[in-house]
């Protein structure tokens, strides 16, 4: 391939020209100064064994909680041996895009099968076969709710900061203007929403549920504000807590998205993770990535195929809604094997566990002199808490004893998090923690 790389200083600088730039430095001078490297220092060559020694020299360097109380958008659930079991198999593990449908019929399947969970899961109608994170889902609903006539979207102050940073940057992009909902007591402020429509028609408004404070949003009177106004709804979903809570479908959602890291997925440092998207019958045609569908074949036997295809990012890509192409379906197929091996009743425990530990946690805190909820809404299965100490003191001597402690707040609160992984053993132990470093 090296022959066809435009590699030469020439080309380089036909390529700069065409875009009106006279220098590598002018292409990438939205990158923070302190992000670029002047210069590439590669060693010297190594064998297989001094390479294995010198990668786990390194991954020593990590620190792996045992006790984990943080979640933020990214949750330590249990994950039963099969997963891995499962997905580990070289034809899952190497397979790439499945164009060739009639050697693909496998992992067409097993998307198919992804799409059909997620779809009961939010009460949508149709789903895809996932993108990269929960972060662009959102993103990539907003741009599937694009109208010239109200070119203006909402997103409620709950929702992530992850989220609504990737949200901004997509309406940079598109020329979609962004306005951010304010909230009132950790929850969106449905009279101020009300204005916010009423002032100017928008496209779509984004609802986080449960919201990045882990408070239960008002989610059906939400809707009814949203659809008076014909403005389109998309809401942001943890997937554990869909196992209990109203669905999308339920509430009227047209659009339902969410990170799917929670279905059978670690926390792996970050990722890979997988954005789940789902939307109503009217909407469906609009959903970027693909989807797979069941048909026959010549002899009249069940078949999967990728439909509804001939769409712009693939035949004309200067009229694409979306540039999402690439093959997600290795995290797709793991929350597969998740939701099948966990069922309807197993995921509503490992919900219902989760809550119970979060209350009990929150409890706990509570009885400690200067620990208070700062906001007194149920909650799922994270809170935020007041401190007597400066949240950043409190993460570091938690950390010392080996346990990873709520997230700290830039307002001076933590955000704690518990699910069915947090026993009562850990959560006495984190409280005894807490008790020793505080009082």
């Amino acid at each position: 391939m090296g022959g066809y790389l435009p590699v030469d200083p020439a080309s380089q600088r036909q390529m700069l020209a065409a875009l009106g730039l006279s220098s590598a430095e002018e292409l990438f001078a939205d990158v923070p100064r302190e992000m670029l490297m002047k210069q590439v220092d590669i060693p010297q060559g190594q064998s297989e064994m001094e390479t294995e020694k010198a990668m786990r020299q390194m991954a020593g360097k990590n620190k792996v909680f045992a006790s984990v109380f943080r979640g933020a958008g990214a949750y330590r659930h249990y994950i039963p041996a099969i997963v891995k079991n499962v997905t580990a198999k070289e034809e899952f593990v190497t397979a790439y895009t499945p164009y060739q449908a009639e050697i693909s019929q496998g992992i067409l399947q097993a998307i198919y099968e992804y799409q059909t969970m997620i779809c009961r899961l939010t009460g949508m109608d149709a789903a895809n076969a996932s993108v990269y994170d929960g972060a662009t889902a959102a993103a990539e609903a907003l741009a599937m709710c694009w109208d010239k006539k109200k070119p203006l979207a909402i997103v409620a102050a709950s929702a992530p900061p992850q989220v609504i940073q990737v949200c901004q940057t997509y309406c940079f992009g598109s020329g979609m203007e962004l306005a951010i909902a304010p909230l009132r007591n950790g929850l969106v402020d449905k009279k101020a929403l009300r204005q916010l429509l009423q002032d100017r028609p928008a496209a779509c408004f984004y609802l986080q549920q449960p919201n990045y404070f882990g408070l239960i949003e008002d989610a059906a009177g939400i809707a009814e504000i949203v659809r008076e106004h014909k403005t389109k709804l998309i809401m942001g979903v943890n997937p554990v807590a869909a196992a209990l809570l109203q669905t999308p479908g339920e509430i009227g959602a047209d659009i339902a998205v969410g990170e799917g890291q929670p279905l059978g997925m670690p926390l792996s440092f970050g990722g890979p993770y997988l954005g789940f998207m789902a939307a109503n019958k009217a909407m469906m045609r609009k959903l970027p990535g693909r989807i797979v569908g069941e048909t026959t074949d010549n002899r009249g036997n069940r078949a999967f195929v990728l439909t509804l295809q001939a769409r712009e990012q693939h035949i004309r890509r200067e009229k694409a809604s979306s540039n999402i192409c690439s093959n997600q379906a290795l995290c797709a197929l793991t929350a597969s094997v998740y939701m099948a091996a966990m069922g309807p009743a197993g995921l509503r425990q490992a919900a219902s566990l989760s809550v119970a530990a979060a209350h009990r946690l929150a409890e706990g805190l509570c009885a400690i002199p200067g620990f208070s909820l700062r906001y007194k809404s149920p909650f799922f299965h994270e809170f935020v808490t007041e401190c007597p100490v400066t949240p950043a003191y409190l993460e570091e001597r938690l950390a010392e004893r080996g346990i990873l402690s709520g997230l700290p707040l830039e307002d001076g609160g933590m955000l704690w998090c518990a699910t069915e992984m947090n026993d009562q053993a850990q959560i006495d132990a984190l409280l005894q923690a807490v008790r020793e470093v505080t009082v």
